[in-house]
C-alpha cells in the first residue's frame, strides 16, 4: 500500500518537481550542518516529512526483497521511490560539502546571528505545523507538553565519556539516524552527547574505515526500523504523533536561543576549545548586532510562512488537477 501511494506521487511528478525536491533536500542538508538544528525539522517544515518516512520505511517491503533476489532490475526501479530519495538525497550531500565550511566559520563568528535565523525559522514552523493536526484534545495536548518536556531535557545534557568498542560505535550511528529524522532533534548533537562526535570526526580525517562502517551499519539499519516505527505511529496515531513532534520542536528552541553564556568547554586535539555547557541570556545591551539578529529571526519567520503558503497552493492545485 505504501510503495502504490509512493508510485502513484512519482508517476505525476515533472523535472521541476524533482528539481524542488533536490532544494528541500539542500535545506535539510543545510541544517543538519548546523550542530543542535535537525534536518528532520527542515523536512517538516517543507512538508515532505510524511512521504520521507513512508519512503524509507517502504524499503522493508518483500516484494522489493523478491524483486532483488530475482535480479529483477526493472521491477526493482518501480518499486523503490528512487526518484524521490535521489533527488532529496542529492539536495543533501551538494549542502553538507558546500555549505559545511561556510556554516561552521559563520557559527564560529556570528553565532547570534546564524541562531537568530534558524529561532525565527523553528517558530514559525511551530505554528505552521500545528495546522496539521486535524483535532486538537487532552491526548494530543499532553503529547505536544511530553515532547517538549523531553527535547528540553535532552538538549540540555552534559556529554560524557564512552567506550570506543564496536558495539557502542554501532549503537551511536543507530541513536543518531533516529535523532536526526526527528525534528527538534540534531544527530550530530547526540553523538556530541555519547561522546562520539569528535571521534568520528577524527574516523572520517584518518580513513579509520572500520569505525566509519559500524557506525554507518548502524546508521543504515537505525533509519530503516525507525522509520517502521515513525510509518506505524503516522498510520495509527497521526495527531498524537504529530503533537509530539510538534513538542519536540519546542523544546528545541533551548539550543537554538541566539545568546548563550559558556560555563564549561573542552580543549579538542586540535587545540581548539569547544563549549560544552551553556546557559541561556539575555542580550547585555541593544546593538546593532542584536537588531540584526531580531531582523534575521523574522526573515527566517517569514521563509517558512511563505513556504508553507506555496505548499499549500501546490496541494490546493494537485487536489483540484
Amino acid at each position: 500500500m505504501i510503495i502504490e501511494k509512493e508510485q502513484q506521487k512519482t508517476d505525476t511528478r515533472t523535472l521541476k518537481d524533482y528539481i524542488i525536491l533536490a532544494a528541500k533536500g539542500f535545506c535539510m542538508g543545510a541544517a543538519d550542518v548546523v550542530p543542535g538544528v535537525s534536518g528532520g525539522t527542515m523536512a517538516f517544515i517543507l512538508g515532505i516529512y510524511e512521504e520521507l518516512i513512508n519512503s524509507i520505511k517502504g524499503l522493508l517491503d518483500p516484494q522489493i526483497f523478491k524483486a532483488a533476489f530475482r535480479f529483477q532490475i526493472k521491477e526493482l526501479f518501480t518499486l523503490v521511490p528512487w526518484q524521490f530519495l535521489g533527488a532529496l538525497g542529492f539536495g543533501i550531500l551538494l549542502a553538507i560539502f558546500t555549505l559545511a565550511k561556510f556554516l561552521e566559520a559563520a557559527l564560529v563568528n556570528y553565532p547570534a546571528l546564524i541562531w537568530s535565523f534558524f529561532f525565527g525559522l523553528v517558530i514559525a514552523s511551530i505554528i505552521t505545523v500545528t495546522k496539521r493536526v486535524k483535532k486538537w484534545n487532552s491526548s494530543t495536548i499532553l503529547a505536544m507538553v511530553a515532547g517538549t518536556y523531553a527535547a528540553y531535557k535532552i538538549v540540555g545534557m552534559v556529554p560524557v565519556e564512552t567506550p570506543t568498542a564496536p558495539w557502542f560505535l554501532f549503537l551511536s550511528g543507530f541513536i543518531a539516524i533516529c535523532a536526526m529524522i526527528l525534528p527538534g532533534i540534531s544527530g550530530s548533537f547526540i553523538l556530541v552527547l555519547m561522546g562520539k562526535y569528535q571521534y568520528i570526526l577524527s574516523a572520517v580525517n584518518n580513513h579509520d574505515f572500520v569505525t566509519l562502517i559500524l557506525v554507518a551499519a548502524g546508521a543504515a539499519i537505525g533509519l530503516v526500523t525507525f522509520a517502521q516505527v515513525l510509518g506505524w505511529l503516522f498510520n495509527r496515531y497521526h495527531d498524537v504523533t504529530v503533537a509530539i513532534l510538534i513538542g519536540l520542536m519546542i523544546g528545541s528552541l533551548r539550543k537554538v536561543w541566539p545568546w548563550k553564556e559558556t560555563l564549561e568547554t573542552i580543549t579538542d586535539r586540535h587545540g581548539e576549545i569547544i563549549p560544552v555547557v551553556q546557559q541561556n541570556i539575555l542580550p547585555q545591551a541593544w546593538t546593532s548586532e542584536v537588531t540584526l539578529a531580531l531582523g534575521l529571526a523574522i526573515v527566517g519567520f517569514i521563509v517558512v510562512l511563505a513556504l508553507d503558503f506555496w505548499a499549500s497552493s501546490q496541494e490546493q492545485k494537485e487536489a483540484h488537477a
